[in-house]
């Protein structure tokens, strides 16, 4: 958190400042009071816990119960090969397979872990970014068979490459590559799944890795107006893509700096996408966005605590103006949530939503000295910093020099520098540390997962058409070298039977794998 030696605020800290300009009315241009003008009053944000562990069949046992529980949509966790691009019997997955999400290798996984639920009915949110392509043609698929109408499929998948390289590693392509991918979705989804939202331009991570709130706005905002900019290249107009765009932001424990940077990045990204981008629909100005509470924030140590620090994680969130929401189990810190604290995670939302008043008014902290002052500051300092960015070139280039990877590194360094010092109190880490915490029980994961999975996956292969899937992976490869779109080549992959490593190694010939530089 963020922290000055100023301790009153009053008339004489906004001289000057028009409301009209900084604020105008909820859903109304710059949307600082939010993208819709009853938010909370017409409709609450959608508690969308995140979940996925193990096989497909244990995921789907969450989901249902997280759905009966109340929920009110779906958000998937997979896990790291499947992130990665890798099947689960690679050598490079041993060890991993279902470890920090669930573990999918082909359409019939996907089956699986939608068994029984309705997605012509659910919004679902996949956390996927380089192998996101193929996530979402085999949720189409699934779709598809159950009889819905791909026009009628809600969600959102991450598909947010550009914050890999800067802050979280599963990254298979170079850039170039992996915006190919992306641009290549934006125009598949635009002609065949309309009302998804083809990408969730993400902030977590790049908190989660250390960065400030300024930070996190200015590098999550010059990564949107990269995908834009890289979108406008290839034909695809700004006004037809921007309203699909949406935002994935870190809720950390400044509760009134959070609060004031959600309204900040609303205010800056429609001031570029109308200014600076010459967007000319106000939907397009619109910053619609997810907010997940800080995993980094997490403790091993007292980890009751943590229900505490989600809580008003999820009220900065909420008095913020997000549009949907997934609160952490308070034993994250130690492995994967457990049935009891996941549900007591949605229950946190829930008594949020209905017990505290925060759905009767729009932006309640709309007027604050204090707050409006933060809001136009956070605004500032992230602008300055988009400022450096387009110097170097923009997004991309500024990542291939480092800059936003050295940034956080510096500010990460600082934060744990305070926590060391005791300068920044951590309760029962740094002070009023217990000897006689209790220990919660931990998830344990079947032994034989990663055994089961990879046999489930040989088994699959051995009852394919092996020429088929050959022919399939070759058109997938020949699409790469060429520029047709590559979504349309990967589905009639996937329906031979094909996996997703198989279908990553097919695009590997042509796009290469990325290596960093250092």
């Amino acid at each position: 958190m963020e922290t000055d030696d100023k301790h009153l605020y009053d008339e004489s800290d906004l001289a000057g400042w028009d409301a009209a300009e900084q604020l105008g009315s909820p859903g109304e241009y710059p949307f600082t009071r939010g993208p819709y003008p009853s938010m909370y009053a017409g409709r609450l944000w959608t508690m969308r816990q995140y979940a996925g562990f193990g096989d497909a069949k244990a995921t789907n046992g969450r989901f249902r119960a997280l759905l009966d529980a109340g929920q009110s949509g779906i958000s998937v966790a997979f896990d790291l090969p499947t992130q990665m691009g890798f099947d689960s019997d690679a050598e490079l997955a041993r060890g991993e397979v279902g470890k920090v999400g669930v573990a999918i290798d082909s359409v019939d996984d996907m089956r699986t872990l939608f068994d029984g639920i309705p997605l012509s009915e659910v919004s679902t949110s996949m956390t996927i970014n380089a192998t996101a392509a193929v996530l979402l043609l085999m949720y189409q698929i699934v779709a598809e068979e159950q009889g819905a109408d791909a026009a009628e499929l809600r969600g959102t998948i991450q598909n947010d490459v550009l914050k890999e390289y800067i802050a979280r590693g599963t990254y298979i392509f170079p850039a170039a590559a992996s915006l190919r991918i992306t641009t290549d979705i934006f125009s598949y989804c635009a002609a065949e799944i309309p009302n998804w939202n083809t990408i969730s331009i993400s902030g977590y991570h790049i908190r989660e890795a250390g960065s400030t709130a300024a930070q996190e706005v200015a590098f999550t905002i010059a990564n949107g107006l990269a995908y834009v900019e890289a979108a406008t290249s290839v034909g695809i107009e700004i006004d037809a893509l921007a309203p699909r765009l949406s935002f994935f932001w870190n809720s950390h424990n400044g509760l009134f700096e959070e609060a004031a940077k959600f309204r900040a990045a609303r205010r800056l990204w429609a001031r570029l996408m109308r200014e600076r981008m010459g967007a000319t629909d106000p939907d397009s100005w619109k910053m619609r966005f997810h907010t997940q509470t800080a995993g980094s924030s997490l403790t091993a140590q007292q980890p009751l605590n943590n229900v505490v620090r989600t809580a008003y994680q999820g009220l900065a969130a909420v008095l913020g103006g997000t549009q949907s929401l997934h609160t952490n189990s308070f034993d994250e810190a130690l492995g994967l949530p457990t049935n009891e604290a996941a549900l007591l995670a949605l229950r946190t939302q829930q008594v949020l939503a209905h017990e505290t008043g925060v759905k009767e008014t729009v932006d309640p902290l709309a007027g604050s000295y204090y707050i409006e002052s933060l809001t136009d500051q956070i605004e500032a300092d992230a602008l300055a910093l988009i400022q450096r960015i387009d110097a170097i070139g923009g997004a991309v280039a500024a990542i291939g020099e480092g800059f936003q990877q050295s940034e956080i590194e510096s500010a990460a360094y600082e934060y744990a520098r305070a926590v060391d010092s005791g300068e920044t109190a951590v309760v029962g880490v740094n002070c009023f540390v217990g000897d006689d915490d209790p220990e919660p029980d931990v998830l344990q994961l079947d032994p034989e997962l990663e055994a089961n999975q990879i046999a489930m996956l040989r088994q699959r292969r051995a009852m394919r058409v092996d020429d088929a899937v050959t022919g399939a992976l070759s058109e997938v490869t020949a699409a790469a070298g060429g520029t047709d779109n590559l979504l349309y080549p990967m589905k009639a992959a996937l329906l031979a039977g094909a996996t997703i490593g198989e279908i990553t190694e097919a695009l590997l010939p042509v796009f290469g794998r990325y290596r960093p530089a250092n």
